[in-house]
C-alpha cells in the first residue's frame, strides 16, 4: 500500500512556542550528546531559550502537526542555520531535504552562503554532506559546514 502524501509547510514561530521547541531540541540532541558524554537537558533548554528569537524561527509542520523547526539568522555575508531539528519519528520522509532546499533558495536569492555547525559524530553530518555542504572546519566537539550555490 503506498504511503499517503505528506504536506510540508513552514509556519512562523511565536514567543509562546519557545518551551515546546526547546523540548523538541532536547529530545533531538539527546542521542548525540549522550554519545559524547555531554547530555544535560537543563543546559540544552536554557541555551536555546536564552537566544530564542521567534522572528528567526520557523516551525516545520507535516500534515499540520509540529515535526520540527529551524532557525536561520541573517548576517551581512551569510545565512547562519543556527538550529534545524526534525523529530526522529518523522525523519526519513524527505521533509528535511525539502526544508533545506527552501533555505538554499533563500541563500541563492540573497547571494550568500549558508553556514552551520553540527555536533561531530551526529547523523546530521551525513545529511549535510549529502545535501552539498562542505566541511570547512572542525574542533573536538563540532564540525563547521558551508554551502555555496553554483
Amino acid at each position: 500500500m503506498p504511503l499517503a502524501p505528506i504536506s510540508i509547510t513552514l509556519a512562523p514561530a511565536v514567543l509562546s512556542d519557545g518551551d515546546q521547541l526547546a523540548d523538541l531540541r532536547v529530545r533531538a540532541m539527546r542521542p548525540s550528546l549522550e554519545a559524547i558524554g555531554r547530555f544535560d537537558p537543563i543546559r540544552a533548554r536554557t541555551r536555546f531559550l536564552s537566544n530564542y528569537s521567534p522572528s528567526d524561527t520557523q516551525k516545520i509542520l507535516l500534515n499540520s502537526e509540529l515535526a520540527g523547526f529551524l532557525v536561520v539568522r541573517e548576517n551581512p555575508d551569510h545565512l547562519y542555520l543556527d538550529h534545524f531539528y526534525i523529530r526522529q519519528e518523522v525523519q526519513g520522509r524527505g521533509s528535511g531535504r525539502h526544508v533545506l532546499s527552501e533555505v538554499k533558495a533563500r541563500a541563492q536569492k540573497s547571494g550568500c552562503p549558508i553556514r552551520l555547525i553540527a555536533l561531530a559524530g551526529s547523523p546530521a553530518n551525513a545529511f549535510y554532506l549529502s545535501n552539498g555542504f562542505e566541511a570547512v572546519g572542525r574542533d573536538d566537539v563540532d564540525v563547521q559546514y558551508q554551502w555555496i550555490s553554483d
